[in-house]
């Protein structure tokens, strides 16, 4: 009886140092994990995320849907709304190319150049490059909102007999063409390839991780020269591509986007299963391009109070500032944007789901794993007394020449290496720590209810 008492209270012993070794591998564990990840998310040759930053792992895309014009001659002759139809997506890879000019510095930063290539990718696409789409003249508009009086831009539109809507290939409204009016390339995107973002300068994370990625400068300042105002110019977080990592689900992600001139903010939105991994979905609040009215945050991005009413317009970003021409920034379909927008065209839907840009970040690496950033572009035309071909016209009219969504999502392989390489050793730790704690306690119960058992027994066996 002494021997069985011994062995069960060896037995509970036992159990209690599993319980206690199981626990004790919880905080254990966690800095393992964590050290893991901090090591593996520095930005310097050998690491995960070295490796996913110096070329895009998964294939970046374009995708591109045109405003095609389906009432030109009634908007010039009546005055009347224009008609619109999207058509696409026209598809292209980019940002296939790695970084180049890729240099470290001892203040833990690192300088790259992103180049810039187009590759038309047709099974991605509804038609080819030399689809014929009705849409804004671009020499036209960008005359009307430019310094030139209309007298003079009268007499070059005439010259040039150009119309307020022109006929061009997908490839050349895209990517550039031979303007008859301004005897120079124009283009959407022109130029495009063989050109260079940058450079950027961004931290390491090697001195501390909550920097890592986080761009130190761009085009060798550390921040804009645009909006003449301190907020406005601040270049703000990474590029979009990676954050820090261990993220919290209260704190906003901010990245800087050279496309649209400034710097941007994410909010947590839930969570969403990608692949067998979970990630952190942030979206671009509503409120990004809303009116200085009610945001008073954008006031500084108002620059022209003539073409945005005053400042009331929500929904746009005028970029003339940046890049010198009239042109504005939405979301697709000015999803977001002021009434009126919708009003003086039509053939928009606004819808969030289609139309939002969004970001699936995992939450312990800080790495963007798929992202759909979606921009509308539009140009302005108007009412002229001078513009032969613009006296017709009612009302100033931003109208949307195309949207873009460009986009990117890990692969199966990469997703399978990431679920391998790091959650499964997460797996794996957790499971010995459940065990050790299950088997320890079930151990330790059935051996104290052993030894009450005996000692039970002893009594009785004393008594009679």
């Amino acid at each position: 009886m002494n021997r069985l008492k011994c062995c069960f209270i060896s037995g509970s012993v036992i159990g209690a140092v599993a319980c206690v070794l199981g626990i004790i591998l919880i905080p254990v564990g966690d800095s393992v994990i964590g050290n893991t990840v901090k090591k593996e998310a520095v930005l310097e040759e050998g690491t995960t995320a070295y490796e996913n930053w110096i070329s895009a792992g998964a294939p970046v895309y374009r995708q591109f849907w045109l405003f095609e014009v389906q009432n030109p001659d009634d908007v010039m002759k009546n005055g009347s709304i224009p008609d619109l139809q999207q058509k696409g997506p026209y598809t292209y890879r980019t940002r296939y190319i790695p970084k180049e000019n890729v240099t470290f510095y001892q203040n833990h930063t690192v300088s790259f150049l992103l180049p810039s290539e187009a590759i038309f990718e047709p099974s991605k696409s509804v038609g080819a490059e030399e689809d014929v789409v009705t849409s804004l003249n671009l020499a036209v508009a960008g005359v009307y909102s430019s310094p030139l009086s209309h007298v003079v831009a009268n007499i070059l539109i005439q010259a040039s007999n150009s119309a307020l809507f022109q006929n061009r290939t997908v490839k050349e409204l895209l990517w550039g063409y031979r303007d008859p009016m301004l005897k120079a390339q124009l283009g959407v995107f022109y130029p495009y390839n063989g050109t260079y973002d940058g450079p950027y300068s961004v931290f390491t994370g090697k001195d501390d991780i909550n920097k890592v990625s986080t761009i130190d400068s761009w085009n060798r300042q550390q921040s804009l020269s645009y909006w003449n105002n301190t907020y406005c110019d601040m270049i703000n977080g990474t590029d979009g591509s990676s954050f820090s990592p261990f993220l919290d689900k209260k704190t906003p992600l901010y990245f800087f986007s050279s496309d649209i001139c400034r710097s941007v903010s994410a909010e947590f939105e839930g969570t969403v299963d990608l692949k067998g991994i979970t990630v952190y979905r942030y979206m671009l609040p509503p409120q990004t391009f809303a009116s200085p009215v009610d945001n008073p945050d954008n006031l500084c991005y108002c620059t022209n109070k003539e073409t945005t009413r005053n400042c009331t317009i929500a929904g746009v970003l005028d970029i003339k500032p940046c890049k010198g021409a009239t042109v504005f920034i939405s979301l697709p379909h000015f999803l977001h944007g002021s009434k009126e927008l919708l009003e003086l065209v039509h053939g928009l839907n606004p819808n969030p789901e289609e139309h939002s840009t969004y970001l699936d970040v995992e939450p312990l690496t800080g790495f963007t794993l798929r992202f759909a950033k979606r921009l509308q572009l539009n140009m302005m035309y108007g009412p002229s007394k001078d513009i032969k071909i613009l006296n017709k016209v009612k009302e100033n009219t931003i109208f949307p020449i195309l949207w873009l969504n460009e986009t990117a999502a890990l692969d199966d392989d990469t997703a399978n290496r990431i679920k391998a390489e790091l959650f499964a050793r997460i797996d794996m730790l957790e499971t010995v720590q459940i065990a050790l704690i299950s088997a320890g306690a079930v151990m330790l119960v059935l051996c104290l209810i052993g030894v009450c058992v005996v000692n039970r027994q002893s009594r009785i066996s004393l008594v009679a």
